[in-house]
């Protein structure tokens, strides 16, 4: 009975021992793929949004104004532009 029990344990040693690396591979290798899908959909929903801009970009003028004063600084002809600085405070 003690022998049969020795041997369920060494061939349970050996088993572990073939197979724990790859399931701990396996473990490492399903971690990378979850990132990965995560990494895939945060980038699917940047180039939707940029795709969404390119659009209004190209066919609303009204947008394409306002991003063009805002980021460029664009002023139509005529225009003066008045920047308000803050005064400064005394310490």
């Amino acid at each position: 009975m003690l022998k049969n029990a020795i041997w369920i344990f060494v061939i349970t040693l050996v088993v572990l021992f073939f197979f724990l690396p790859s399931y701990t591979r396996m473990q490492d290798l399903r971690q990378k793929n979850e990132d990965f899908q995560s990494l895939i959909d945060k980038l699917q929903l940047e180039n939707a949004r940029l795709r969404e801009e390119k659009r209004r970009l190209e066919d609303d003028p009204a947008y394409l104004e306002g991003v063009g004063r805002e980021k460029m600084g664009i002023v139509r002809d005529g225009e003066v532009i008045y920047k308000i600085e803050p005064l400064p405070t005394e310490e």
